[in-house]
């Protein structure tokens, strides 16, 4: 019996110890799991990101347009009505953007 025992201890321990530490591989802190909820949480960033920068380069080009050097007639006077409120009732105002 104590002959049995043994040969079936030691392959007994590997087994578990690979069952640990497959366990870990998939399900720990860094694992697979782990590491697919990661990149996908990058991706969402990294698009959040280029709205942010297309928004700011926009944004930028826009009071390029507004600078003293570079004005724009036709966007300081869509401006001006927007912030004034003042224009003809018939007026057809289309903003850009």
């Amino acid at each position: 019996m104590r002959w049995r025992s043994r040969h079936v201890v030691g392959p007994l321990l590997w087994a578990c110890a690979a069952a640990y530490l497959g366990y870990h591989v998939v399900q720990g802190d860094r694992g697979l799991i782990a590491w697919l909820h990661l990149t996908k949480e990058v991706e969402q960033v990294t698009a959040s990101l280029d709205l942010a920068n297309g928004e700011r380069a926009r944004t930028e080009r826009n009071v390029a347009l507004l600078r003293p050097d570079g004005l724009d007639p036709d966007l300081l006077d869509e401006r001006a009505r927007v912030v004034l409120g003042l224009g003809h009732p018939r007026d057809l105002v289309i903003f850009g953007d």
